[in-house]
């Protein structure tokens, strides 16, 4: 199997007006509760190196980091000014719309890891977006996704919709695979016992090819 497996039919919503016009409006929130924003957090810090430069991926409000990670740089690409203008974890930010462009305005190998937290439905060209990824990371890095099961179903993309949890991270993991440039692909459900009723929060994974 290879890339054209993923039909075109795949990647369809409900709503296919301009991205910019859906969230032209700022969203001054987090999109999932505090048990699944500390999930995140954690396998951050057991993935992410200390005191590096940072891409945070369809970034938003906030960015889902621990500070003790104390990164040198954590670059927002967003869609809403203002959200990233008031992300206070940010050091710095571009509005750029990756399903328009999955082209990034960033130098090739000028990230140690990058995240997406929980807005990987909403890509309608992945493969491109992350064969860029890998562009723009450093050999070695972790690039990093999370997800939930929480989204704006009419922006969330067909197959995304059709699939459970786990079909999920083995997608993702396609994604990785058609985009080449990354090494093995880990997935994880990082949701605790103690999480029951709350907000899930799985991670899927792989690093830069050195």
């Amino acid at each position: 199997m290879d890339e054209s497996a993923l039909k075109p039919e795949f990647f369809e919503r409900e709503d296919e007006s301009a991205d910019t016009l859906f969230y032209a409006a700022p969203r001054l929130l987090v999109h999932i509760d505090d048990h699944a924003i500390e999930a995140a957090r954690r396998i951050y810090d057991e993935l992410l190196a200390k005191r590096s430069a940072l891409l945070d991926l369809m970034s938003s409000y906030r960015s889902h980091l621990s500070d003790d990670l104390h990164w040198s740089r954590l670059a927002g690409l967003g869609l809403n000014e203002i959200e990233l203008r008031e992300n206070h974890q940010l050091t710095d930010y571009a509005v750029h719309d990756l399903n328009a462009n999955p082209r990034m305005p960033d130098a090739d190998a000028e990230f140690d890891g990058a995240v997406i937290t929980v807005s990987i439905q909403y890509m309608t060209r992945p493969v491109e977006i992350f064969r860029d990824v890998a562009r723009v990371l450093k050999p070695g890095a972790p690039f990093v996704v999370t997800y939930s099961n929480r989204m704006f179903p009419t922006k969330a993309v067909r197959i995304w919709r059709a699939l459970d949890d786990r079909e999920r991270a083995t997608l993702i993991a396609t994604y990785f695979k058609y985009a080449g440039g990354f090494g093995d692909v880990q997935a994880r459900d990082c949701t605790t016992s103690g999480d029951a009723g709350h907000d899930p929060l799985f991670a899927v994974w792989a690093h830069r090819h050195p």
